[in-house]
């Protein structure tokens, strides 16, 4: 999302109401910044391959309808991980041959669903597999393919590894007997032709994510060598691009993650195997905006602090962990125009009763005052959209943009959580459950 757009937003959404007394927490998404990423994405592999590739949405970064039915007019699928996901993304159009399933605890229920649909699925482990082979017997539509899990090592945020000596993903691939084992699951079932690693995320760089890479394709080709001809023709690489959430530039690029592939794996990309991708973040982040209102300014052993809407039940990793996840934030005036109130240390809190709900501690801002508009910058991925409901905070409603003609128009993404909704959630038309 661009300043400039960003600015236009802002000021947009504080004009026509959609920060409210009722409603202090709004989030926007910048439709044309989708877009722009969108085919970002497409232009950097179309330039390092001229196998086809399918882009997969990975739904848990932003699991909105609409923002699945967007990225689907763009070209981009859908990586599931679960029933709650798949049924997303089938709300939103994308079709099941470009819908991908990974998840580590699939049921035979979600297994037969997706050999129903035509899905392609990723099979975690040799116990998974041997499930499908009860459902495969008498032939699997679907693409299959096998996770594995190179085991490259942490990046700094360790709860994001996918890749660690002990990772619960994929199968273990240096440990004693493993690649042995799965060239013969590959051997034993000729219907096997994906395979399927994820090395990044958040915190991990890029050149050992192409080292993950580097390691499935490997043994893709170990595996075709082994079987005698190319039994294996699509690699499933992940996801995983970091984000920068120090500023507005978006970087590492799609472009620059493609071309490093095309140097540390060229053989990937030589047009010999199809390709599968599955980033989430890297798509959306940049381009969500949450804003709340400045309820209270008060002051604290000295230190200022603004009392907002926003809070850990929107930025959740950013409020537990905030050096791994801090946020950068934006000030602006009760009008929805860039502060310009005189810069002071400050902190900025959320609305729940715990002493760590902060969004930014010890920050230097435009001096906030009782009224003013906040904007967490960089939150269209795990943020909003992934609610967390501590003191049984509402969703907030999220809003698209775009700007036409100069002005900025809205359109409803998911109306705000009402209090009637977090009631009836909480069982509330259960009161007498536990008293008979």
């Amino acid at each position: 999302m661009t300043v400039e757009r960003r600015n236009q937003a802002v000021r947009a959404a504080v004009e026509q109401g959609l920060l409210s007394e009722d409603q202090p927490v709004a989030a926007l998404l910048d439709v044309a910044g989708i877009r722009e990423s969108a085919a970002a994405l497409r232009a950097a592999f179309a330039a390092v391959t001229d196998a086809p590739v399918l882009h997969a949405f990975a739904v848990k970064a932003t699991p909105l309808v609409p923002v699945l039915a967007l990225l689907n007019a763009e070209g981009i699928g859908a990586e599931v991980a679960s029933p709650g996901e798949l049924a997303l993304a089938r709300a939103a159009g994308v079709r099941p041959e470009h819908t991908v399933l990974d998840s580590p605890a699939k049921t035979t229920a979600e297994l037969r669903e997706a050999f129903a649909l035509g899905i392609a699925v990723n099979a975690d482990n040799p116990q998974e597999l041997a499930r499908i082979d009860a459902l495969a017997a008498d032939g699997v539509a679907s693409p299959v393919g096998v996770r594995v899990n190179a085991q490259i090592g942490a990046g700094s945020i360790g709860a994001l590894s996918t890749a660690t000596a002990t990772s619960k993903f994929g199968v273990a691939l240096r440990d004693e007997g493993a690649r042995e084992a799965v060239v013969r699951m590959y051997l034993d079932r000729p219907w096997l032709t994906r395979l399927h690693t994820h090395s990044g995320s958040q915190g991990i760089p890029l050149a050992r994510m192409a080292e993950g890479v580097a390691a499935v394709y490997e043994l893709a080709e170990e595996i075709n060598a082994a079987v005698g001809r190319q039994q294996i023709d699509t690699v499933d690489i992940g996801g995983g691009l970091p984000v920068n959430f120090a500023s507005d530039e978006t970087d590492p690029t799609f472009a620059a993650y493609a071309r490093l592939l095309k140097e540390r794996v060229p053989g990937l990309l030589d047009g010999r195997y199809g390709l599968v991708t599955e980033f989430g973040r890297a798509l959306i982040a940049k381009h969500g905006t949450t804003l709340a209102r400045v309820e209270y300014a008060k002051v604290s052993g000295s230190r200022p602090i603004a009392v907002t809407h926003a809070g850990v039940q929107v930025a959740t990793r950013t409020v537990y962990d905030p050096v791994s996840w801090p946020l950068r934030i934006a000030a602006y005036d009760g009008k929805g125009l860039p502060s310009t109130a005189p810069e002071t240390v400050q902190d900025i809190a959320g609305p729940a009763c715990f002493a760590g709900d902060l969004l930014a501690e010890g920050r230097s801002l435009p001096r906030l005052e009782q009224g003013d508009v906040i904007a967490a910058l960089d939150t269209g991925a795990y943020y909003f959209s992934s609610h967390y409901g501590y003191n049984s905070l509402p969703r907030p409603a999220v809003y698209g943009f775009g700007v036409r003609a100069g002005a900025v128009e809205f359109s409803p993404v998911r109306a705000a959580q009402s209090v009637a909704e977090i009631v009836a959630e909480a069982g509330g038309d259960r009161a007498d459950a536990l008293l008979g």
